[in-house]
């Protein structure tokens, strides 16, 4: 016989009938008619040639053929049943898994030091690595499986994907600690007027926050004020403490630089400088427990909203 031929459903007819000895019995435990159960058992002995079954007083009896071959098929099933059905166990303490995310240069400073904290203490067997995909493809690198959770500010409203928010937050400047705006009069926050009248530095990597600074200085007409444009927000404390600069970077950003370095912080005018990060992963990784292990990770260490928040984006 040609297995490939075989068609897998016959397989549990032929067992159900060896186990019944009736093929009213095998259709009835099978939701089958007896019609179809007749023609399946046709089937079955065309492509095994053999009877496989033939009558006896106590029913269908069967053939050596199918005495042979029958528990072994059964057992096989029995496994493959078990492996499609069962969920794969994971345990963090003692199971290897290499988890690849997506961050940008920013989000690998802040959000990769404590993760791979909480992996080397809870999961030691665990590696890590940063892909750090491009904004744009991320999605199609999730639908590679390229990489398994991407942390940013992303777009979530396409596609066979999951989004969970983490935080949402303010953008602000930092200066050196002895700039001051124009007319200042003690405030931390910065006019619009007196934004205006800065030059600016601002950060624009292209993975996971692709654009985002430009579009909120867009909307707050203040492009022709950039005066730097550096890759990395790693640059940028350097940059405004030898220069007369003022840089936007995000809030969690400049209240972690502030101890370091000799900078001030100041808030922005309201409008248009909010920004949402989100962990975003395939629909198919949702019930995955080593996958729902390292979103609780992430939750934990950086999610300041309420629970509930994860929603499901199909396009």
């Amino acid at each position: 016989m040609n297995f490939r031929q075989l068609d897998l459903n016959l397989l549990r007819v032929l067992c159900a009938i060896y186990r019944y000895g009736s093929v009213t019995e095998a259709g009835r435990h099978l939701a089958l008619s007896q019609p179809a159960t007749s023609n399946a058992l046709a089937r079955l002995r065309t492509v095994l040639d053999d009877e496989l079954f033939v009558r006896s007083p106590g029913g269908l009896h069967p053939t050596r053929k199918a005495q042979r071959i029958v528990p072994t098929v059964i057992e096989q099933l029995r496994l493959l049943e078990n492996t499609v059905s069962s969920r794969e166990a994971f345990e963090p303490a003692s199971s290897p898994v290499h988890w690849r995310l997506s961050l940008s240069d920013l989000g690998e400073m802040m959000f990769l030091p404590p993760l791979a904290q909480v992996l080397r203490s809870q999961s030691p067997g665990s590696q890590i690595s940063n892909v750090a995909v491009a904004a744009t493809q991320v999605s199609a690198a999730l639908d590679a499986h390229e990489i398994d959770l991407a942390i940013g500010i992303l777009d979530a409203n396409r596609g066979p994907f999951a989004s969970e928010l983490l935080f949402q937050e303010d953008f602000v400047a930092i200066t050196a600690s002895s700039w001051r705006p124009r007319n200042w009069r003690g405030a931390s926050r910065l006019s619009a007027q007196q934004l205006a009248a800065a030059s600016l530095a601002v950060a624009s990597p292209a993975a996971t926050f692709h654009g985002i600074v430009d579009l909120m200085l867009t909307k707050l007409r203040l492009n022709e004020r950039i005066v730097l444009h550096a890759r990395h927000y790693g640059a940028l404390p350097e940059l405004v403490t030898c220069t007369d600069l003022l840089a936007i970077v995000p809030q969690m950003y400049a209240h972690s630089l502030a101890p370091r370095y000799d900078i001030r912080v100041w808030d922005l005018p309201k409008e248009g400088t909010s920004y949402a990060v989100h962990m975003l992963w395939h629909e198919t990784a949702s019930q995955d427990l080593a996958h729902q292990w390292l979103r609780g990770v992430v939750r934990q260490l950086f999610q300041r909203t309420p629970p509930g928040s994860a929603q499901k984006n199909r396009a």
